[in-house]
């Protein structure tokens, strides 16, 4: 496929940090991309959560489905733009690999027993496991990915002015231009995954029960008018199991069709003829349209009051902080309990003894989490199945 002007172009990347031979078969930015898909970290999304924890179903989405469904949307949205489409998929599957265990709850907890020693943040800690802390290959720490990946994963979300301890000490190490904006690839990246979980969470709601297609129709026309749509086409179709996918297809489809318009029209404006181009814009160039965006927010603000503050969801948030606080800090109080090459390359002064605790817990499954709970504190207060 011919790349765009505007598209990172491999054949002008910066480069890795530790120069390697060229592979005969893959692009540097396909190579990052299978990287990422064989480090240990990726693996790990199988057993972190999204929304829901394990035991509440096997059909919910967990970090990996959802970072699977991201890159989807996300190759897709490049290819119709005639970007870098692989490395717009590293970055989708990757977007996701420094969360803790148990989604927003751990991270909530990992940065406040954390705050001491400069706190802890996903981004930065994604940064830092592909820099630093897989340790995959003889010659080097971290996955040596390209400048490209490392700047997209820094910056998805837009400039950065006050980095993190953590994104701040890669940048030290390989300056990543952290006040400007990424590239498309990047923001492609971070647009697909607000697309996916806006319409993943609320397909996973109705799934759980806890509202029906009439709910949020009701406050959000966006989805009364796709519903409309949806059972018009398929008007002899009763069975929800099939017209509620149906319905979260039509509100990706329609997502897709406004956020392409709008970010041809966007590039258009500024004539953009490179990917510096894109960087000195001054703003994010894909993304939704001003009517549409507002009507994301209210879905986004009906999932928030009736999905991620649900009793069910809720319910488990305080046990979810307890056993990472409590991780935390009996790690930290005593290093020796960490595995056998984590407790041998512990730094006797800090911040680095607090920050290598938090590096061993955030990269913890949810599963794992709890046996290592129940072994070093007592009996786990999440439900017990969450352990097998």
């Amino acid at each position: 496929m011919n790349r765009a002007a505007f598209a990172c172009h491999w054949e002008t990347s910066r480069g890795r940090f530790h120069p390697e031979p060229a592979s005969a078969t893959r692009s540097p930015y396909a190579r990052d991309r299978d990287r990422i898909i064989h480090s240990g970290a990726f693996r790990r999304l199988r057993y972190k959560t999204q929304v829901f924890v394990a035991p509440d179903g096997d059909h919910f989405r967990v970090r990996l489905t959802h970072s699977l469904e991201v890159a989807q949307i996300a190759r897709s949205l490049a290819r119709a733009l005639a970007v870098d489409e692989d490395l717009t998929e590293a970055l989708a599957l990757a977007h996701d690999l420094g969360h803790p265990p148990f989604g927003h709850s751990g991270e909530d907890a990992l940065e406040r027993v954390m705050a001491p020693w400069g706190g802890f943040d996903h981004n930065g800690h994604a940064l830092r496991i592909v820099t630093k802390l897989e340790s995959r290959y003889p010659g080097f720490d971290g996955l040596n990915l390209t400048w490209e990946t490392l700047e997209g994963l820094a910056k998805h979300n837009g400039p950065i002015h006050a980095p993190g301890w953590a994104l701040a000490g890669v940048d030290a190490a390989w300056p990543l231009d952290l006040a400007s904006h990424a590239g498309l690839e990047a923001q492609l990246a971070a647009i697909a995954d607000d697309i996916a979980y806006d319409n993943h969470d609320l397909d996973d709601g109705i799934r759980a029960g806890l509202f029906s297609v009439e709910d949020v129709a009701a406050q959000v026309p966006f989805v009364a008018d796709c519903w409309a749509r949806v059972t018009a086409r398929w008007p002899r179709v009763t069975a929800r199991r099939r017209l509620v996918p149906e319905l979260v297809r039509e509100q990706i489809g329609r997502m897709v069709d406004d956020l392409l318009a709008t970010t041809r029209a966007r590039l258009a404006a500024i004539d953009a003829r490179g990917v510096a181009d894109v960087r000195a814009a001054g703003r994010t160039l894909a993304g939704l349209s001003d009517g549409l965006r507002a009507e994301v927010r209210l879905l986004k603000a009906f999932l928030r009051a009736h999905m991620y503050r649900a009793p069910a969801v809720a319910r488990l948030r305080d046990p979810s902080e307890q056993v990472v606080e409590s991780l935390f800090a009996a790690l930290h109080a005593d290093p020796a309990r960490l595995p056998g090459d984590w407790a041998a390359a512990c730094p006797a002064d800090e911040p680095g003894r607090a920050r290598h605790v938090g590096d061993f817990v955030a990269g913890m499954t949810d599963r794992y989490a709890l046996k290592l709970y129940t072994a070093l504190v007592g009996p786990s207060p999440l439900p017990e199945e969450m352990m097998s």
